[in-house]
């Protein structure tokens, strides 16, 4: 009896090898060889679930969005009021503090290869606008007596502090500390008030 493929399941297992070894190389060093490596199996496999690596890459950073909007979705939808979602996603940005630092290696990894790659890029752009219109959305349900250009204007300050500390955090994690992170958080949080 041949033995079928579930190619969901080699997708998901493609994909961890993926994070695996962008958190340990960089973009740079990611091969298809050594996502094989990292998943054991044969770069024929890797080639017949993904025909490119850019099948590959594509996948693993749709899949990155994926994860952090259904953890966003869940922070949002246990909070009890507006205000409490916008602090508790604002505060779920941040990768240390939740012991995610190789998720930051690879957002990071993508981030630098959206410079360079147009197809990356446009997985990077979407996944940051997804992000900015929820903390928009957030935050004019949590302080609606603000202007439109106020609330777009903190989304836009959300996005960058998250992304640079997440950033900084992986090559000075004594200047970035969590403690530091949780307090340039806190401050820009004070906003709201």
């Amino acid at each position: 009896m041949p033995r079928t493929r579930d190619i969901e399941r080699q997708k998901r297992d493609l994909t961890a090898a993926t994070w695996r070894a962008l958190a340990r190389r960089g973009l740079s060093g990611l091969t298809v060889a050594a996502v094989a490596e990292d998943a054991g199996c044969t770069t024929g496999l890797v080639f017949h679930t993904f025909p490119t690596k850019r099948d590959l890459l594509a996948h693993a950073r749709r899949t990155l969005t994926d994860r952090a909007i259904a953890r966003l979705e869940a922070i949002e939808a246990s909070a009890p009021d507006p205000m409490s979602a916008l602090n508790s996603v604002v505060r779920a940005l941040l990768t240390a503090s939740r012991g995610a630092s190789d998720e930051a290696r690879v957002w990071v990894s993508f981030l630098a290869a959206a410079l360079t790659d147009p197809s990356i890029a446009e997985h990077h752009l979407r996944g940051n606008r997804m992000l900015l219109a929820r903390i928009e959305r957030l935050t004019a349900a949590a302080r609606p007596d603000w202007s439109a250009e106020k609330v777009t204007g903190f989304a836009v300050d959300v996005s960058a502090l998250s992304e640079g500390l997440n950033a900084l955090s992986l090559l000075d994690d004594q200047e970035y500390s969590v403690d530091r992170q949780d307090a340039a958080i806190a401050r820009l949080l004070d906003r709201l008030d």
